[in-house]
């Protein structure tokens, strides 16, 4: 049966302009980046904004309410990535970054400490490990996969030199899905803890961190809301309490203590102290509400739709001439594959393609490296002479020429229809049948049509 989540996704119907004068239905095929919002996170702000009051220290009614909800949003959360409650802490802060970059500091690590990653990484899963610890990135075969035999490797090299495994859930730029347990496994074999970045991984497949004593349990994941369908400015860390009370917090202020004096100082207990001065109360009510919707449509529900969805829409790209797909699974099964797509269109930069399809299709993608700069390099077989020139022009301030790919991906409520209108548009490009004459900015590298006058005034202002 197919899933239909239209009526449930807040602005699915929003008429945009186009290039032409007219409008369409807006595609949005850039969830990979941001999802919009379920109506279900809406209508729970909405019922919620009227009670908002700061959150444990005061006494009044609707302070002790929003105590309550924001208490109970830790709870939804470490409900929906299947963390337990007792050894656990849920900790809200604003995305995934900086959930990664929380743990970084957080983590006891010697000058000497090893954390090992994988070269499909997210920036945000690569750089904060960089400034505390000697990182040794894994690399990945030649069709954007994990090389697992690189990583038991590492594993084996580096030994109590280790302090973490960082690995992504699900990549942003092919969407492969990693073996999250599996590599959980043999890192605890190992001794060494394991983290998962999952802000791809969690809008799109179960996320189960499985009991603590389960040798292939993740001891930490980070995510984010604005990819759970509730972009409202939270994220969270999940981890073991210890870890957190055993050091202090690199935030400091009101709501992290239990006693100050002008001599010292007595830390609270999780997840207080690690979510200095007045938290993002709506943002994690958000999160929770999305949470919870998520588990009540069926994650295993929305994973089949996608791979229904990528099932239609691989062959069906494969069509449009001279197209160049990344990442395409092993005889067109999207199993190990979130609904992430990237491609090239052979003469045309991606950053163009993107310009059309948004201008003249009124569908929005993303294009360039989605920062993962070492993978998609990679994905590109790009010679260290290229990849060098590529450096050099960026730090001259030109990004014309920059190398980079177009990612369309999907939500839990695109559908064939959103495919059709994507394919389409492709096969103008690819016969040149677009209208504009557009105009590259080579400072930022990307395009807009000649003379063209926004008129984003006309649909919102502040």
């Amino acid at each position: 049966m197919t899933l239909d989540l239209r009526d449930r996704i807040v602005g699915f119907d929003q008429l945009v302009p186009l290039l032409d004068g007219t409008e369409a239905r807006y595609v949005n095929l850039d969830n990979s980046a941001s999802t919009p919002p379920l109506l279900d996170v809406m209508q729970a702000v909405e019922r919620f904004v009227p009670y908002y009051a700061s959150v444990h220290r005061g006494t009044g009614f609707k302070s002790r309410l929003s105590t309550e909800a924001y208490d109970r949003a830790h709870e939804l959360v470490a409900e929906f990535v299947g963390a337990d409650p007792d050894g656990n802490t849920v900790i809200f802060g604003k995305n995934t970054t900086e959930a990664i970059n929380k743990l970084a500091f957080r983590l006891p690590l010697k000058p000497n400490s090893v954390v090992i990653s994988t070269q499909l990484e997210h920036h945000s899963n690569d750089l904060p490990w960089r400034a505390r610890a000697q990182v040794v990135h894994v690399p990945v075969t030649a069709d954007g996969h994990l090389d697992e035999a690189a990583f038991d490797e590492a594993l084996a090299r580096h030994g109590s030199r280790i302090a973490l495994v960082a690995v992504s859930g699900a990549s942003n730029v092919t969407g492969y899905i990693q073996p999250i347990h599996r590599l959980a496994r043999k890192a605890h074999e190992a001794g060494v803890l394991i983290l998962v970045d999952a802000a791809q991984l969690a809008p799109h497949r179960r996320l189960n961190m499985l009991p603590d004593d389960d040798p292939a349990h993740l001891d930490f994941v980070a995510l984010s809301a604005h990819k759970m369908y509730a972009p409202f400015g939270s994220g969270a860390l999940v981890g073991p309490k210890e870890v957190f009370l055993a050091g202090e917090p690199e935030y400091r202020g009101g709501g992290t203590v239990d006693v100050v004096t002008l001599d010292e100082v007595e830390w609270a207990g999780m997840p207080d102290r690690d979510e200095a001065g007045s938290p993002n109360v709506i943002g994690a009510v958000a999160m929770a509400a999305a949470a919870k919707a998520l588990m009540d449509i069926g994650m295993d529900v929305i994973a089949e739709h996608e791979r229904q969805l990528m099932a239609y829409a691989l062959p069906r790209l494969q069509e449009v001439p001279g197209i160049r797909m990344f990442g395409l699974p092993a005889a067109g099964v999207a199993d190990d594959k979130v609904g992430v797509i990237t491609f090239n269109l052979e003469g045309v930069s991606h950053f163009l393609v993107a310009a059309i399809l948004g201008y003249e299709a009124g569908i929005g993608v993303r294009s360039g490296c989605f920062c993962a700069h070492p993978y998609v390099v990679q994905l590109l077989d790009l010679t260290s002479e290229e990849a060098s020139t590529w450096r050099e022009q960026i730090r001259q301030g030109d990004r014309s020429e920059m190398p980079g790919m177009v990612r369309a991906s999907f939500g839990c409520y695109n559908d064939r229809t959103d495919v059709d209108r994507l394919v389409d548009a492709l096969h103008q490009i690819a016969h040149q049948g677009y209208q504009g004459e557009y105009e590259r900015d080579r400072s930022t590298g990307e395009y807009t049509p000649a003379g063209y006058r926004e008129r984003l005034k006309d649909y919102f202002s502040l």
